[in-house]
Protein backbone atom coordinates (compact mmCIF):
# COMPACT_ATOMS: atom_id res chain seq x y z
CA UNK A 1 0.00 0.00 0.00
CA UNK A 2 2.87 2.39 0.73
CA UNK A 3 5.24 2.90 -2.16
CA UNK A 4 7.98 5.36 -1.28
CA UNK A 5 9.46 7.53 1.43
CA UNK A 6 9.50 11.29 1.90
CA UNK A 7 12.88 12.94 1.38
CA UNK A 8 14.65 15.42 3.63
CA UNK A 9 15.33 18.87 2.15
CA UNK A 10 11.98 19.31 0.44
CA UNK A 11 10.32 22.74 0.46
CA UNK A 12 6.82 23.44 -0.82
CA UNK A 13 5.42 26.98 -0.87
CA UNK A 14 1.70 27.65 -1.32
CA UNK A 15 -0.40 30.77 -1.75
CA UNK A 16 -3.31 30.62 0.67
CA UNK A 17 -6.59 32.14 -0.54
CA UNK A 18 -9.84 32.68 1.29
CA UNK A 19 -13.30 33.40 -0.10
CA UNK A 20 -14.11 36.96 0.96
CA UNK A 21 -17.51 38.22 -0.19
CA UNK A 22 -17.50 35.79 -3.13
CA UNK A 23 -13.93 36.54 -4.27
CA UNK A 24 -10.96 34.22 -3.72
CA UNK A 25 -8.41 36.56 -2.15
CA UNK A 26 -4.75 35.65 -1.55
CA UNK A 27 -4.08 36.30 2.13
CA UNK A 28 -1.25 34.07 3.29
CA UNK A 29 1.78 31.98 2.49
CA UNK A 30 2.03 28.38 3.64
CA UNK A 31 5.45 26.70 3.65
CA UNK A 32 5.89 22.96 4.16
CA UNK A 33 9.42 21.65 4.65
CA UNK A 34 11.27 18.49 5.63
CA UNK A 35 14.67 18.00 7.27
CA UNK A 36 16.56 15.23 9.06
CA UNK A 37 17.20 15.82 12.76
CA UNK A 38 19.59 13.56 14.65
CA UNK A 39 19.58 13.14 18.43
CA UNK A 40 21.90 11.01 20.55
CA UNK A 41 19.59 8.02 20.05
CA UNK A 42 17.63 8.50 16.84
CA UNK A 43 17.29 10.22 13.49
CA UNK A 44 13.94 11.83 12.85
CA UNK A 45 12.36 13.47 9.85
CA UNK A 46 11.16 16.90 10.96
CA UNK A 47 8.02 17.95 9.07
CA UNK A 48 6.96 21.55 9.45
CA UNK A 49 4.04 23.57 8.15
CA UNK A 50 4.12 27.32 8.65
CA UNK A 51 1.29 29.68 7.83
CA UNK A 52 1.61 33.46 7.90
CA UNK A 53 -0.61 36.19 6.49
CA UNK A 54 1.00 38.59 4.02
CA UNK A 55 2.05 41.81 5.79
CA UNK A 56 -0.66 43.89 4.12
CA UNK A 57 -3.30 41.71 5.80
CA UNK A 58 -1.66 41.65 9.25
CA UNK A 59 -3.52 44.73 10.49
CA UNK A 60 -6.79 43.13 9.38
CA UNK A 61 -6.22 39.64 10.80
CA UNK A 62 -2.70 38.53 11.61
CA UNK A 63 -2.01 34.78 11.54
CA UNK A 64 1.24 33.07 12.52
CA UNK A 65 0.70 29.32 12.81
CA UNK A 66 3.38 26.65 13.08
CA UNK A 67 2.68 22.92 13.01
CA UNK A 68 5.65 20.58 13.49
CA UNK A 69 6.07 16.87 13.84
CA UNK A 70 9.09 14.60 14.30
CA UNK A 71 8.56 11.21 12.67
CA UNK A 72 10.35 7.96 11.91
CA UNK A 73 11.86 8.59 8.42
CA UNK A 74 10.82 5.14 7.15
CA UNK A 75 7.30 4.76 8.61
CA UNK A 76 6.37 8.43 9.26
CA UNK A 77 5.12 7.36 12.68
CA UNK A 78 5.16 10.46 14.94
CA UNK A 79 7.22 10.80 18.13
CA UNK A 80 6.60 14.47 18.88
CA UNK A 81 4.00 16.89 17.54
CA UNK A 82 3.83 20.62 18.26
CA UNK A 83 1.22 23.18 17.32
CA UNK A 84 1.76 26.86 18.01
CA UNK A 85 -0.98 29.12 16.71
CA UNK A 86 -1.54 32.86 16.90
CA UNK A 87 -4.66 33.96 15.04
CA UNK A 88 -5.68 37.57 15.53
CA UNK A 89 -4.10 37.54 18.99
CA UNK A 90 -5.79 34.27 20.04
CA UNK A 91 -2.98 31.88 20.94
CA UNK A 92 -2.75 28.18 21.61
CA UNK A 93 0.25 25.93 22.13
CA UNK A 94 0.05 22.16 22.08
CA UNK A 95 2.63 19.44 22.43
CA UNK A 96 2.03 15.69 22.02
CA UNK A 97 4.63 13.14 23.03
CA UNK A 98 3.94 9.73 21.46
CA UNK A 99 5.04 6.60 23.32
CA UNK A 100 3.70 3.43 21.75
CA UNK A 101 -0.09 3.74 21.89
CA UNK A 102 -0.02 6.49 24.52
CA UNK A 103 0.05 10.24 23.99
CA UNK A 104 1.07 12.68 26.72
CA UNK A 105 -0.21 16.11 25.78
CA UNK A 106 0.20 19.61 27.14
CA UNK A 107 -2.00 22.44 25.99
CA UNK A 108 -1.98 26.16 26.75
CA UNK A 109 -4.60 28.61 25.52
CA UNK A 110 -4.01 32.36 25.70
CA UNK A 111 -4.44 33.41 29.40
CA UNK A 112 -5.52 30.06 30.75
CA UNK A 113 -3.35 27.69 32.79
CA UNK A 114 -1.54 24.87 31.00
CA UNK A 115 -3.41 21.56 30.99
CA UNK A 116 -1.99 18.06 30.73
CA UNK A 117 -3.64 14.92 29.49
CA UNK A 118 -2.75 11.30 28.72
CA UNK A 119 -4.78 9.31 26.23
CA UNK A 120 -4.57 6.16 24.13
CA UNK A 121 -4.44 5.98 20.33
CA UNK A 122 -4.39 3.21 17.75
CA UNK A 123 -1.17 1.83 16.30
CA UNK A 124 -1.62 3.61 12.96
CA UNK A 125 -2.90 6.98 14.22
CA UNK A 126 -1.07 10.01 12.79
CA UNK A 127 -1.03 13.68 13.67
CA UNK A 128 -2.57 16.00 11.09
CA UNK A 129 0.76 16.98 9.44
CA UNK A 130 2.33 13.52 9.24
CA UNK A 131 -0.97 12.22 7.80
CA UNK A 132 -0.62 14.55 4.81
CA UNK A 133 2.85 13.15 4.11
CA UNK A 134 1.66 9.58 4.76
CA UNK A 135 -0.98 9.94 2.06
CA UNK A 136 1.81 10.87 -0.36
CA UNK A 137 3.47 7.49 0.24
CA UNK A 138 0.36 5.51 -0.74
CA UNK A 139 0.28 3.60 -4.01
CA UNK A 140 -2.64 5.55 -5.49
CA UNK A 141 -2.21 3.88 -8.89
CA UNK A 142 -3.95 0.84 -7.45
CA UNK A 143 -7.00 2.83 -6.31
CA UNK A 144 -10.24 2.71 -8.32
CA UNK A 145 -12.48 5.77 -8.64
CA UNK A 146 -14.73 5.92 -5.59
CA UNK A 147 -12.48 3.65 -3.51
CA UNK A 148 -12.04 4.79 0.08
CA UNK A 149 -9.35 4.33 2.70
CA UNK A 150 -10.01 4.72 6.43
CA UNK A 151 -7.36 6.60 8.42
CA UNK A 152 -7.09 8.02 11.93
CA UNK A 153 -5.69 11.30 13.21
CA UNK A 154 -5.21 12.80 16.63
CA UNK A 155 -6.30 16.45 16.85
CA UNK A 156 -7.41 18.64 19.76
CA UNK A 157 -6.44 15.79 22.12
CA UNK A 158 -8.76 13.21 20.62
CA UNK A 159 -8.79 10.61 17.86
CA UNK A 160 -10.77 11.49 14.76
CA UNK A 161 -11.56 9.00 11.96
CA UNK A 162 -10.66 10.27 8.49
CA UNK A 163 -11.90 8.89 5.19
CA UNK A 164 -9.86 9.33 2.05
CA UNK A 165 -11.74 8.88 -1.24
CA UNK A 166 -10.07 8.55 -4.63
CA UNK A 167 -11.89 10.64 -7.24
CA UNK A 168 -9.81 10.01 -10.36
CA UNK A 169 -7.27 12.17 -12.20
CA UNK A 170 -7.31 15.82 -13.26
CA UNK A 171 -4.70 18.10 -14.80
CA UNK A 172 -3.77 20.97 -12.47
CA UNK A 173 -1.30 23.86 -12.63
CA UNK A 174 1.44 22.94 -10.11
CA UNK A 175 3.39 26.21 -9.78
CA UNK A 176 7.00 25.97 -10.98
CA UNK A 177 6.42 22.28 -11.88
CA UNK A 178 4.07 23.36 -14.68
CA UNK A 179 0.85 21.64 -15.68
CA UNK A 180 0.62 18.20 -14.07
CA UNK A 181 -1.73 15.25 -14.14
CA UNK A 182 -2.84 14.78 -10.53
CA UNK A 183 -4.62 12.28 -8.32
CA UNK A 184 -7.75 13.92 -6.89
CA UNK A 185 -8.67 12.90 -3.35
CA UNK A 186 -11.53 13.87 -1.08
CA UNK A 187 -10.83 14.01 2.66
CA UNK A 188 -13.71 13.55 5.07
CA UNK A 189 -13.47 13.64 8.87
CA UNK A 190 -15.94 13.32 11.73
CA UNK A 191 -15.17 16.81 13.04
CA UNK A 192 -16.82 20.22 13.12
CA UNK A 193 -13.61 21.67 11.64
CA UNK A 194 -14.51 20.48 8.11
CA UNK A 195 -17.80 21.05 6.31
CA UNK A 196 -19.60 19.55 3.31
CA UNK A 197 -19.39 16.32 1.32
CA UNK A 198 -16.42 16.19 -1.07
CA UNK A 199 -15.68 19.86 -0.30
CA UNK A 200 -12.23 19.18 1.20
CA UNK A 201 -10.01 18.09 -1.67
CA UNK A 202 -6.36 17.56 -2.41
CA UNK A 203 -4.63 17.09 -5.75
CA UNK A 204 -1.30 15.19 -5.72
CA UNK A 205 0.93 14.98 -8.78
CA UNK A 206 0.39 11.58 -10.43
CA UNK A 207 4.06 10.60 -10.24
CA UNK A 208 6.37 9.07 -7.64
CA UNK A 209 6.71 12.39 -5.75
CA UNK A 210 2.95 12.97 -5.25
CA UNK A 211 3.51 16.67 -4.58
CA UNK A 212 0.39 18.50 -3.34
CA UNK A 213 -0.50 20.90 -6.18
CA UNK A 214 -3.81 22.19 -4.83
CA UNK A 215 -5.83 21.86 -1.63
CA UNK A 216 -9.40 23.11 -1.26
CA UNK A 217 -11.07 23.31 2.11
CA UNK A 218 -14.46 24.13 3.53
CA UNK A 219 -14.55 25.16 7.20
CA UNK A 220 -17.30 26.66 9.40
CA UNK A 221 -16.23 30.23 8.59
CA UNK A 222 -15.93 29.80 4.82
CA UNK A 223 -13.97 28.21 1.99
CA UNK A 224 -10.42 28.58 0.82
CA UNK A 225 -7.57 26.94 -1.05
CA UNK A 226 -3.83 26.46 -1.08
CA UNK A 227 -2.19 26.67 -4.50
CA UNK A 228 1.36 25.42 -5.01
CA UNK A 229 3.66 28.22 -6.19
CA UNK A 230 7.07 26.54 -5.86
CA UNK A 231 8.48 23.11 -5.07
CA UNK A 232 12.19 22.49 -4.45
CA UNK A 233 14.28 19.61 -3.13
CA UNK A 234 11.85 17.05 -4.39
Amino acid sequence: MYSQTIKSGEKLVFAGSYNMSGLMTQLAQVTMSTENVTTAKNTYLHLSCELSTYSKWDSFFKIRDLYETYVNPATLKPSLYKRNIDEGGWTKKEKYVFKGNTVNSTSKKRNRPETQKTFTIGASTQDVISLLYKVRTMDLNKFKVGQTQALMIVFDEKQIPVTLKYMGKETINAGNLGSKECYKLSIGAKTDALKGKDKNLIWLTADSKKVPALLKFSIPVGTGQLTLTSASGI
